[in-house]
């Protein structure tokens, strides 16, 4: 296996890990919490909140990794780019961060927690406080860091350097757009936050990430230019240079 076909692979697992980790803590793991206002105050399932936290923290290393896989290459096509979409996916990991501490957070007061109506209306309103920080992080983070990251410069950079297939890179580039506008959208109140309509102009983005992991783990790059050196890419410092 040569380096860039181990790049390419490594690169795609974990893609796929990003789908493993994010959409069960989402919408598994952290479901009592986001959906029940008294959770904090009831009887709870701490260690199902708590894995989902452990899945998230896996996503952010998923997520770093996948940008630092690609780096030695895609920074042969435009040096400040490739480095833009490291800089994206840290960003949107500190998002992921700020939300795995607000779930920490409500397991904390959780443990606190002493009977007495007046203590437990304070709870209440410090849970729903924890959680609308939660869904901004999330909507800031995974939706519109993504939409730029992912989506913008990612779909440029695989679309210029011909890495993946065009029409894959394309979809990218149609999708990054959507999910940015979707989250000004919900921002500003014109939609709500999981409706329909955020959840259709997100489904293209899905569709591109979890395409790109499954075509790099099954197929690897394309053949393209930036690929022709026959040293390894992170030791060719004469070719990391801005398009």
């Amino acid at each position: 296996m040569n380096t860039y076909r181990r790049l390419a692979l490594i690169g795609g697992v974990l893609w796929l890990t990003t789908f493993a980790t994010s959409i069960p803590a989402f919408f598994i793991f952290y479901a009592p919490a986001l959906d029940d206002v008294n959770y904090i105050v009831g009887a709870g399932e701490d260690a199902r909140i708590a894995t989902g936290a452990l899945l998230e923290m896996v996503l952010i290393l998923a997520n770093v990794g996948t940008a630092l896989a690609f780096l030695p290459i895609l920074r042969r096509q435009n040096y400040a780019l490739a480095h833009g979409y490291l800089a994206a996916r840290i960003m949107e990991c500190v998002f992921i961060a700020v939300g795995i501490v607000s779930m920490l957070a409500i397991l904390t007061l959780r443990s606190d927690f002493a009977d007495g109506a007046e203590r437990s209306q304070s709870l209440i309103t410090a849970g729903k406080s924890l959680v609308a920080i939660h869904d901004a992080t999330f909507l800031l983070g995974p939706g519109f860091m993504v939409g730029v990251g992912n989506g913008l410069i990612l779909g440029y950079l695989m679309y210029r350097s011909g890495l993946v297939p065009r029409g894959l890179a394309i979809l990218a580039l149609v999708a990054g757009p959507l999910i940015i506008v979707s989250g000004i959208l919900v921002m500003y109140d014109v939609i709500d936050a999981g409706s329909p309509a955020q959840g259709l102009m997100s489904v293209p983005e899905a569709l591109w990430e979890l395409s790109l992991g499954l075509y790099l783990v099954f197929r690897g790059f394309k053949p393209a230019p930036i690929l022709s050196d026959a040293s390894p890419p992170d030791r060719d410092r004469t070719a990391y240079q801005a398009a």
